[in-house]
């Protein structure tokens, strides 16, 4: 029984790791870069960027427990979360210049 739950879940973090990599490819990352040249250049996020990381870290909160279960995706984790931890502080610092 426990095996085949192992399994299963090893089937369920294949399908789910699929879909969250092609939406990273296509949507997240794309937009992430695009945020990041913004925040470098000195602008503001707006509301859709703002809506657009609070959807980011929700999904990441839901994804902590497949990551911590698959080493081989620690350091990706790692690099998107620095990336996104960037946007903010830089978004954060350019709020307080004004």
């Amino acid at each position: 029984m426990k095996k085949e739950r192992a399994m299963s879940q090893e089937a369920d973090d294949k399908g789910l790791a699929a879909v969250v990599l092609e939406r990273l490819e296509n949507e997240r990352l794309p937009r992430a870069i695009d945020l990041k040249e913004k925040v470098d250049a000195g602008a503001k996020l707006d509301d859709m960027d703002i809506a657009f990381l609070e959807r980011v870290f929700a999904d990441t909160e839901d994804l902590k427990p497949m990551v911590a279960r698959h080493p081989e995706y620690h350091a990706l984790a790692a690099r998107l979360m620095g990336l996104y931890e960037h946007i903010t502080s830089k978004a954060l610092e350019n709020e307080k210049a004004g």
